[in-house]
């Protein structure tokens, strides 16, 4: 028994089945040289080696929005009475539960905030607000409105950003 003949082929099956292991190439639109391929693959954010290492170091994600920025330190602190849902600072976006007041069941609302730049500025930021307004328990309608509650939102977060800006050029 000649298993060598019969590894080739399998290996060979495996690879151009489509199964997304080999990827075919241009070569006009690669580089041939090796270290030029890695570099380009480590700005698009492709490069793995052995066991995850890239570039011979341990490296994490891009965690840009950390806590160390002022924008997403104030977001989180203007909506600090909502609980939260979804809070991905290498991604950008903070998402609130549906809240409501405590006596009033029938209406709620849930914000959502991107963040665009790291600047303090008010296009740094999208936040969305939406309405939730029930008749019965499964009878609720939902919209997004551009309303002043947006505005004031946005408003304070920037206002807060730039007070924990200055603290930290006062250090």
């Amino acid at each position: 028994m000649h298993i060598l003949p019969r590894l080739i082929i399998i290996l060979f099956f495996i690879l151009s089945s489509g199964c997304n292991i080999y990827k075919p190439v241009d070569a006009r639109k690669v580089s041939p040289t090796g270290t030029e391929r890695a570099k380009k693959n480590i700005e698009e954010g492709r490069s793995v080696g052995l066991f995850g290492v890239a570039t011979g170091k341990m490296r994490g994600g891009s965690f840009e929005f950390a806590t160390a920025n002022e924008l997403w330190r104030a977001s989180l602190d203007v909506i600090d009475f909502m609980p939260l849902t979804s809070v991905n600072y290498s991604g950008g976006v903070i998402i609130t539960d549906w809240y409501s007041d405590q006596g009033n069941t029938n209406e709620s609302i849930k914000i959502t905030i991107k963040f665009l730049s790291n600047e303090i500025r008010s296009d740094s930021l999208d936040v969305d607000v939406f309405y939730k307004t029930c008749i019965a328990t499964n009878n609720c309608k939902i919209n997004k409105q551009e309303g002043q509650l947006k505005k004031e939102i946005t408003k304070q977060i920037l206002a807060k950003a730039a007070i924990y800006k200055k603290q930290v050029k006062d250090r």
